[in-house]
């Protein structure tokens, strides 16, 4: 996924959906600040990550989701939100 840029909205949003972590590293790691604001977020959370990512990346966003942050419902509600018709199988920890 793209490098995010830390815009006063996503400063915000990052606050609120990632409240362990600064702003700063939050957009670190793009994809779990993403799934973080798709299952935490309010719609201002999530327009101020729409400014920043098209429906491309947030597809990428959620097939290299970190596994333990999407609950069944939001990670149904955001693959179809992104064309998908068939949700795909939930991250998962993989203990090796």
């Amino acid at each position: 996924m793209k490098a995010l840029t830390l815009s006063p909205a996503l400063r915000k949003a990052a606050a609120r959906c990632l409240w362990f972590k600064t702003p700063e590293d939050a957009i670190a790691s793009p994809n779990e600040l993403a799934a973080h604001i798709l299952t935490y977020g309010l719609l201002p959370d999530f327009d101020a990550l729409r400014e920043q990512l098209g429906d491309d990346d947030l597809r990428e966003a959620l097939d290299n989701a970190p596994p333990g942050i999407f609950d069944a419902r939001s990670w149904a509600y955001w693959n179809l939100m992104v064309g998908r018709d068939e949700t795909p199988p939930m991250p998962v920890r993989r203990f090796e």
